[in-house]
């Protein structure tokens, strides 16, 4: 797969710097992104499971989303503030509805009623509900046109700081706290690479990230324009999906195999960890890279889908079991809300 990596982020270098059709060079990107998410992913995972299996979510939450995060990063100084705040509402919800919609479907369809541990989904829910409220109250404040509406950058950076500190928090609990369902990957895991391998991969996977990010934005507006879809569209599904779906179809899979606590973990860790950690820090990191600063106000649309998404996924999965038809009902949502979106 590195070899995939490496080729597929040389041919994203020659159509940035070779003049090709608009849409090939974002197609070629978005692969790129797609292919090196799953490299860092997978190795974070060895290290993860080098040194305990609490360090895979740190190692996970702190490493995993580096795609994301620079093509945030990119955007923001391209001044595509629409794009980042699409793309960082687009990847909770294809995670939180399309993609964990089909672990529940499949693995529904294919091993009937699967249970899990509530107490795991309980815990991701409420971080996730945390996450909705940093996004509610700048949003709020600036559409009812409150007295901090006039400071919404100073709200977004306190915001920013909550929710980081809280995942903070949650790192010592991660580390302490095993988790029973890696033990059921490992049994059928294939061989280890050596933790030297994994930190080289990881290594050269990052820089590669780096460039193909910057690559993608610059390829992004052209293709918007041939392809005469909204950037909001873009970003809420075109740029969430490539830089998240290859990684999470890992969870479908293991949901077709009745693993449910690991799938339901691979799955809603993400999203988790995107609105509590790069959301919260492209806030502040666009205070260096400069151009607009980056806030936490999201469009009315934007704040209501997510924080009904989220309610949603706390609904179903309070009973620490699911059925097939609540995945295809999520799978439902997430497509009337891509629908919703087509247009701008």
């Amino acid at each position: 797969m590195f070899g995939a990596g490496v080729g597929l982020s040389g041919l994203a270098a020659i159509t940035r710097y070779v003049r090709i059709d608009d849409v090939l060079a974002f197609v070629v990107a978005g692969l790129a992104i797609a292919v090196l998410a799953t490299l860092v992913a997978r190795a974070v995972d060895q290290l993860g499971d080098r040194f305990g299996a609490g360090a895979t979510g740190v190692l996970q939450s702190a490493l995993g989303n580096l795609p994301e995060l620079f093509i945030g990063i990119f955007a923001l100084r391209a001044g595509l503030h629409t794009v980042v705040e699409t793309a960082i509402i687009g990847s909770i919800l294809g995670n939180v509805l399309l993609v964990f919609g089909l672990s529940v479907l499949v693995g529904g369809l294919r091993n009937g009623v699967q249970h899990f541990h509530p107490r795991r989904a309980r815990t991701i829910t409420v971080l996730m509900l945390l996450a909705v409220a940093g996004m509610l109250v700048p949003s709020l404040a600036s559409f009812v046109h409150s007295p901090a509406s006039r400071h919404e950058g100073a709200l977004s950076i306190i915001t920013a700081v909550v929710l980081l500190t809280v995942f903070a928090a949650s790192v010592p609990a991660s580390l302490r706290r095993g988790d029973p369902a890696q033990e059921i990957r490992k049994a059928g895991a294939a061989p280890r690479w050596s933790p030297a391998l994994a930190v080289v991969v990881l290594a050269l996977t990052a820089i590669l990230a780096a460039l193909v990010s910057d690559w993608f934005v610059h390829a992004l507006t052209p293709a918007i324009r041939t392809l005469h879809i909204s950037q909001a569209f873009a970003g809420l599904v075109i740029v969430a999906i490539a830089s998240n779906a290859v990684e999470n179809a890992v969870g479908v899979r293991l949901a077709a195999r009745n693993e449910s606590d690991y799938a339901l973990s691979v799955i809603l860790n993400s999203p988790a960890q995107i609105a509590l950690v790069l959301a919260p820090a492209l806030v502040l990191l666009s205070h260096v890279i400069g151009g607009i600063p980056f806030t936490l106000v999201f469009s009315p649309l934007l704040v209501t889908t997510v924080a009904t998404s989220v309610v949603v996924l706390t609904f179903i999965t309070l009973d620490g079991e699911t059925v097939w038809l609540e995945g295809a009902a999520l799978v439902g949502l997430y497509v009337l809300i891509a629908a919703g979106f087509w247009w701008g």
